[in-house]
């Protein structure tokens, strides 16, 4: 046997070790807070500013709610206070509030992300051209994610949800697949919360003798998630098998499971009643319409990545079936081993997409059609119906007073925006990520002026770049950098 340990299968570790081993890549904004001042003024006084108030106004931009009651505005404020939004509206006057100047900016609500195999954020576009089988089940699945230590999986999912903020997503449904070994969770969980992310933590299965799935979720529902008010939430994630939603029904959280072709599975979930309101159901490909209509009536939510669907071969993405059910479906990303975790591409997608297929009906002479998607409805998509899928749509999703203050300053003075004639448009339409200037996460300062907030940029790089380089060694797979 070698004695190069890259070359030998992956050790379970400590958790002691791996816990200290991970102090100190990630300081989010209350760790900024506790800086001397002299430090924080240095390095930006404005942004020391905002991170140590306890009341944030956010000034003068064009503001889109996503809540009817609240409405939109051509130039209005959100007044944030203790992490929550408390009003929102034209000149609120708060003199004892760090002003944020939100001019020639768009705020919305943060993007909710609602399907993210987090930990293969070391494994990004390593297979541009892949399809679901045989390239993304013989070499991701099989060969690449038995090589995972806990160290790797906290580095693919640290970059994954740092990635995430950097892009205007502030929260994400992880179903890391990777659950080996009770480190390989806890690592998960560590990242997530080291990263400053909002997250539903959707505890999935793991490949080995180690893995103590499912029943390793009580264990995990006691450590990590005893409080509702907290940035992590649990969900289970699981597969058509009804001892696994057994489970789920047991711990009180919701399933989140993978759904193409197997209506029969679903149904048979249905009649030994085990499905419950809040259940996510992912891809939705290739179902028939009694599948539908208990996905709707049993108060289950969908989640659709239009791109990973048609670039590997998933299926048609789903999205009228889920409007003419009377479905909002949320959007997701999946993993990033082809695509880019993009909400505003996604958006794009599912816009041109659904509006294509319209058309094509209408040339065909089909009458009574369904309407076409606006980008209005595209941002309803990508915020609130998100955070309804992942049972937050209390808590985020929208800009309403006395909800968790998750939001975006998109910068909307380019010359690629410039001048602006519909706000929702522009978001769906014309941005992209580069066009993220802030992001707050429960009022705390997660990217200020283009740039992610209290990150060692270097170290995080570095320990990414690291975890990729063992995990191919582990795994033989070699990766074709100009291919």
């Amino acid at each position: 046997m070698s004695d190069d340990p890259e070359s030998c299968p992956p050790k379970r570790a400590s958790r002691r070790t791996f816990l200290k081993a991970s102090t100190g890549l990630v300081a989010g904004a209350a760790a900024i807070q506790s800086l001397p001042l002299a430090v924080a003024e240095n390095a930006d006084p404005e942004l020391a500013r905002v991170s140590a108030a306890r009341r944030i106004l956010v000034k003068g931009g064009v503001v889109l709610s996503q809540d009817r009651q609240v409405g939109d505005f051509f130039k209005a404020d959100v007044l944030i206070e203790a992490g929550k939004i408390r009003q929102v509206g034209p000149g609120i006057a708060a003199a004892d509030a760090a002003v944020v100047d939100a001019a020639n900016h768009i705020v919305v609500p943060g993007f909710v992300d609602t399907h993210s195999h987090s930990y293969q954020g070391v494994l990004r576009s390593i297979m541009p051209n892949g399809v679901l089988d045989p390239d993304y089940n013989r070499d991701v699945q099989a060969n690449l994610t038995p090589a995972f230590t806990p160290e790797d999986v906290y580095a693919g999912v640290l970059m994954t949800a740092l990635g995430a903020i950097d892009m205007g997503t502030t929260t994400i449904v992880d179903v890391s697949q990777i659950s080996h070994t009770p480190e390989h969770s806890d690592a998960c969980i560590a990242a997530l919360r080291d990263a400053g992310i909002r997250a539903v933590y959707a505890y999935s299965r793991g490949l080995g003798p180690a893995s103590e799935y499912p029943h390793d979720i009580l264990r995990l529902q006691r450590s990590y998630f005893s409080s509702r008010d907290q940035l992590l939430t649990l969900a289970l994630g699981a597969a058509l098998d009804a001892k696994i939603f057994a489970m789920a029904r047991e711990v009180g959280v919701p399933a989140v499971l993978h759904m193409r072709n197997d209506s029969e599975a679903l149904l048979g979930l249905g009649r030994a009643g085990l499905l419950r309101p809040g259940d996510e159901y992912i891809h939705c490909t290739n179902l028939n319409d009694d599948a539908w209509r208990l996905i709707r009536d049993s108060g289950g939510q969908v989640s659709l990545c239009p791109q990973i669907e048609m670039a590997m071969g998933h299926g048609m993405p789903a999205i009228q079936q889920a409007l003419d059910f009377g479905l909002r479906p949320s959007l997701s990303s999946d993993h990033s081993v082809e695509i880019a975790p993009d909400l505003f591409g996604i958006m794009r997608q599912v816009f041109t997409m659904q509006r294509l297929l319209v058309f094509a009906r209408r040339r065909n002479g089909e009458a009574n059609l369904p309407p076409l998607v606006t980008c209005r409805r595209l941002l309803e998509f990508a915020t609130i119906a998100g955070a309804r899928c992942a049972n937050l749509d209390g808590r985020i999703g929208t800009l309403t007073p006395g909800k968790d203050a998750d939001l975006l300053l998109l910068r909307a003075d380019g010359f690629g925006l410039w001048p602006l004639n519909n706000a929702p448009g522009t978001v769906v339409n014309l941005m992209n990520p580069g066009h993220v200037d802030t992001v707050l996460i429960a009022g705390n300062v997660r990217k200020w002026r283009g740039s992610l907030v209290g990150i060692d940029r270097a170290r995080v790089m570095r320990i990414a770049e690291q975890s990729r380089d063992a995990v191919m060694r582990r795994a033989g797979f070699a990766v074709d950098f100009l291919g």
